[in-house]
């Protein structure tokens, strides 16, 4: 039996169809609201609306879940490789170990970026921020790599040179924007120690591998793999949706991901600190400051738009912290003022009843501080982290039999029919 709600407007009732997903949600069908009402509906920042149905993440804010095809990203945190985890999201199941061998030898055989690359970067003013960067050389890819005459087989060579080459122009940018010596890809090295060794390697000190700080970015990295239909995802989607080249997309993706709201917001933690330390670092005028609705002041890395619990990512990176920042024996002021707030903090009642718990991203950026990352680089090393995401996402939407290009509708509320009034007559 169908199920659907009813719509009821000046005597006249319409049935529209409920859908159900795996996991028991529902949504009411509206996709031909328009044609047999003559309505839209209104839903600023889409709270309330679903753009698409997709087999890729499952996230619960209100029991603090997420998981990917499935799999609990707390299990893949403590157990998988992030290669095992991109491929999981990009092919809908984990490999087996002939297909991961593979795929390793192809993301290393496409680690090296084209040397022509590299005069893109020195022409950027040396103050421009990695993310402008990141996201026009991205774009640029398409340029040196045309496409393939096989649709399936460019599909898959646009991913691997994605997943491959992105972490290789990001310590690339690093590198130049400090003026040192590009450090290639090594082939003996797995995907988060090639990073590391790219980014921190030099002539004059090599840079000598820690296993704790290799499965800290592991973690980070997994954490930020997929993250259901956010701003920068449902960016990838909707340029993606006028067919546009992966390149494009994902271009399109990590430009909005750049925003403080989104993933800058990891950077904005750490910024957020230093102008606390700045200001003295008295942590309590800081907390009054975040619950005075009068002041302007907001309190980064607490709170999320989706979970209204503990987010669980967040949960992994607390114990990532608690795990690595005695190992590493860092003396940082800015990481004690961390510690002192989020103690302060999460025994707040106000911070308790609204449900503004540290997040991911304030975690996160201690991690990384710690770990040696600059600042400038977060919102990057999150980039790379969702990068798997958002070709899942793509790819995912490119096969979808229901597909439409986006093209999202509005309430107009400008001036009705006006006459144009010629120059002299104003």
């Amino acid at each position: 039996m169908e199920d659907y709600v009813k719509l009821e407007y000046k005597g006249e009732v319409y049935r529209l169809p409920v859908v159900t997903g795996s996991e028991g949600e529902k949504s009411v069908d509206i996709s031909k609201l328009r044609q047999v009402t003559g309505f839209i509906t209104l839903d600023p920042g889409y709270a309330n609306t679903g753009s698409c149905s997709s087999a890729i993440t499952f996230m619960d804010g209100e029991k603090g879940i997420l998981r990917y095809r499935g799999i609990p990203v707390e299990q893949l945190a403590e157990k998988a490789t992030f290669k095992e985890t991109a491929y999981l999201l990009i092919n809908g199941r984990l490999p087996n170990q002939e297909e991961l061998t593979n795929y390793s030898i192809l993301l290393n055989d496409h680690s090296l970026v084209h040397e022509d690359m590299r005069s893109f970067y020195q022409k950027f003013p040396r103050a421009s921020h990695p993310m402008g960067i990141l996201s026009s050389m991205v774009n640029a890819l398409r340029s040196f790599y045309p496409a393939l005459a096989d649709i399936e087989e460019e599909s898959t060579i646009m991913v691997t040179r994605l997943l491959a080459k992105v972490r290789t122009m990001a310590a690339m940018s690093y590198k130049i924007s400090r003026g040192h010596r590009v450090v290639y890809p090594r082939s003996d090295l797995a995907y988060c120690a090639n990073f590391l060794n790219m980014m921190f390697d030099s002539p004059v000190r090599p840079y000598e591998l820690n296993e704790d700080v290799t499965n800290a970015l592991r973690v980070f990295w997994i954490l930020h793999a997929d993250h259901e239909q956010n701003c920068s995802t449902s960016a990838v989607r909707i340029v993606g949706s006028a067919r546009t080249n992966l390149y494009a997309a994902i271009s399109a993706g990590i430009a909005a991901l750049w925003g403080p709201l989104h993933g800058g917001a990891n950077q904005a933690v750490i910024e957020m600190l230093s102008d606390i330390q700045r200001d003295g670092g008295s942590i309590e005028h800081v907390v009054k400051r975040a619950k005075d609705k009068n002041d302007p002041f907001r309190l980064m890395g607490f709170g999320h738009r989706v979970y209204k619990t503990y987010d669980p990512r967040a949960k992994i990176m607390k114990k990532m912290c608690d795990t690595l920042l005695p190992k590493l024996t860092i003396r940082d002021p800015l990481l004690d003022i961390a510690k002192k707030l989020e103690e302060t903090a999460r025994k707040d009642n106000y911070f308790i009843e609204h449900n503004l718990y540290p997040n991911v991203d304030f975690y996160s950026g201690i991690v990384l501080r710690a770990i040696g990352i600059p600042t400038n680089m977060f919102t990057v090393m999150f980039a790379i982290g969702r990068l798997p995401g958002w070709i899942a996402q793509w790819k995912e939407s490119m096969y979808d039999p229901n597909w439409k290009l986006s093209r999202p509708r509005q309430i107009y509320t400008g001036p009705t029919e006006t006459e144009f009034i010629p120059i002299h007559q104003r």
